[in-house]
């Protein structure tokens, strides 16, 4: 078996997990979420305290399955009770964040502020000028937010200009150096 997806998900207090046929839906105390398992081979059952997957062969489609569709419900039962965050960092001369309501306004060193809108369910949040804080209950909708984010402005290899992740290695490059 996977060992991924065997181990059982253990289902904190305040948190309730239903079954019904292909659906699995999550609620906790910060929200809701919803997921449908698309293979008709993999099974989830939940219990009083624990949720387990099951599969009904060993193949290797199945297998893989078997420990996506696992983690996929592990991390919407940790979210509903402690929401994901991705810090992203703007680096460069001029470069600046704003947020004001759910829409992220950045100035990046193009002749036009860049403006994006939150999506539903997810929370910008600027603590500073230079770093952008997306945080919500789906770590897959985090993920994709902070990765759109980032790409409006990719880091330059000379200067480290634009945006990265908080945790992310930059590794600079050397410029051209004088000939002989």
């Amino acid at each position: 078996m996977s060992r991924i997806g065997r181990m059982p998900i253990t289902v904190p207090a305040g948190v309730k997990v239903e079954v019904a046929g292909s659906v699995v839906k999550v609620s906790g105390p910060k929200g809701s979420l919803e997921r449908e398992i698309a293979s008709n081979k993999i099974q989830v059952k939940a219990e009083a305290a624990e949720v387990s997957v099951l599969r009904a062969d060993d193949k290797k489609e199945t297998k893989a399955m078997h420990g996506l569709y696992r983690q996929l419900i592990a991390n919407m039962v940790q979210g509903v009770v402690t929401p994901f965050s991705r810090t992203l960092v703007i680096q460069g001369v001029g470069y600046k964040a704003a947020v004001a309501g759910s829409k992220l306004t950045m100035n990046l060193g193009f002749s036009h502020p860049v403006e994006f809108v939150a999506p539903e369910g997810i929370t910008i949040t600027c603590p500073d000028i230079t770093t952008v804080v997306v945080s919500g209950i789906s770590k897959e909708l985090v993920g994709q937010t902070a990765a759109t984010i980032r790409s409006k402005r990719p880091v330059e290899p000379y200067h480290n200009y634009g945006i990265h992740y908080s945790d992310e290695v930059l590794v600079k490059k050397e410029g051209k150096t004088a000939g002989k």
